[in-house]
């Protein structure tokens, strides 16, 4: 069977056969099942010369949440794929290439799938953003396409095809259709928002554009870190050096703001500068706030906590951001209207992506029969309403938000 590969910053998704029979591989978690396998590896920490073990998806959370002494998880590859400079990344002492971890994500996909469709799974369309977190140019996209096509390989798939993520979603709105329709498609992932001008129905799919931008999910999280976490664990605080009064260092917080690059901070340089400046802080107690949530690979926890906030200010115009481990105790009110103007910078570069779309197509906005956003960030009603302002919100049609490139990516297969 040819298999349809989301493999996404966030999630990840396989799907195959098409029509009535198309199927989407189902993973086993302490809850019962989904359809969304998270993109990300932990990694136990060795007994003094014992193996190194490591797990993916679901099974890597529960490894992660049941260890005392925490190991490494590593999520957000996708992010990494454009940079020349990130090889690999060590392991507890052992050098891992990106692709070499990728590859452990897929292959339990791969091999998850092949046990339910009882058939090899070997032939693959993958998809793609239109434009990776980071790439400045095409040669950008393509470097980081062939790691995909690398990664890819040395999880088990033979054949391997790509299509950008919203023209796989529109193939799975499109087999929705009765009748033709020019339709937008908006795809939201963790690391890129990807758009997509067709024709779709009946028996033809004619593509009329493709826009991008490297941002979406991980970017809004980034901005709830950055105004109620970062300051609670000592952003904007001072600290006393040879007589001097001077602010803590501010990259630490940055780095807290990226999902993918939190784990980099565990490293014995960065927690020598955290301790030196625990010692000299204004407010050390922050500062040690900061040092814990580090040395035990927190992120995941506050991730979890960010989230909740996210969804919550979707459904509601306000909610209580709360997280604790011990050391940190942080609860705070946010509303929408806070939170929409935190992210006014990502929703006017959205804004841009959708209008340059357009423009470059020369399609104007009132000859588009329907909007078919997809992916988790699409729920965000700032998101929403850049498109029904634009279009109306009778036109905006959803579905099948976390697995619809999967389900289309199976169907381009076919």
């Amino acid at each position: 069977m040819r298999a349809g590969l989301d493999f996404g910053t966030t999630n990840s998704s396989l799907a195959g056969g098409s029509g009535a029979a198309l199927t989407l591989t189902r993973f086993a978690t302490a809850n019962g099942g989904t359809d969304s396998f998270r993109s990300l590896l932990y990694f136990e920490q060795p007994p003094k010369g014992g193996r190194l073990r490591a797990w993916a998806g679901p099974e890597a959370i529960e490894q992660y949440l049941e260890a005392e002494n925490k190991g490494r998880l590593i999520q957000s590859l996708k992010s990494f794929l454009t940079s020349r400079g990130l090889r690999s990344t060590e392991i507890f002492g052992q050098q891992a290439l990106i692709e070499d971890l990728i590859a452990r994500i897929v292959r339990p996909m791969r091999e998850e799938a092949e046990r339910q469709w009882g058939c090899p799974v070997t032939s693959v369309m993958a998809g793609r953003p239109v434009h990776f977190v980071g790439a400045e140019s095409e040669a950008d996209n393509d470097f980081a396409l062939e790691r995909l096509r690398v990664a890819f390989t040395k999880a088990g798939f033979e054949e391997i095809d790509f299509e950008m993520e919203p023209v796989a979603a529109a193939y799975h709105y499109a087999a929705t259709l009765d009748h033709e329709e020019l339709i937008l498609v908006g795809d939201f992932g963790g690391g890129t928002s990807d758009f997509s001008l067709l024709r779709v129905g009946g028996s033809r799919t004619q593509l009329l554009g493709n826009e991008g931008v490297g941002l979406a999910g991980d970017a809004l999280d980034a901005k709830i870190v950055r105004h109620v976490v970062s300051p609670a664990l000592g952003a904007g605080t001072m600290l006393k050096s040879f007589g001097k009064t001077l602010p803590v260092p501010t990259w630490v917080y940055a780095k807290l703001e990226r999902w993918h690059h939190l784990s980099m901070l565990r490293s014995r340089d960065t927690l020598h500068m955290l301790e030196t400046t625990r010692k000299q802080a204004l407010e050390g107690d922050r500062i040690e706030a900061l040092l814990h949530l580090i040395k035990e690979d927190l992120g995941y926890r506050l991730h979890q906590s960010v989230q909740r906030a996210k969804v919550d200010l979707s459904k509601a115009n306000e909610t209580i951001f709360r997280y604790a481990d011990g050391i940190a105790d942080i609860e705070t009110r946010i509303t929408r209207a806070q939170f929409e103007g935190w992210i006014a910078e990502e929703l006017a570069a959205i804004e841009s992506c959708v209008d340059r779309l357009l423009a470059n197509t020369g399609v104007d906005a009132k000859a588009i029969d329907a909007v078919f956003l997809t992916g988790g960030t699409s729920f965000v009603p700032a998101v929403q309403a850049i498109f029904a302002s634009r279009f109306g919100a009778d036109r905006i049609r959803s579905g099948n938000e976390f697995t619809s490139v999967a389900r289309g990516l199976a169907l381009r297969a076919e």
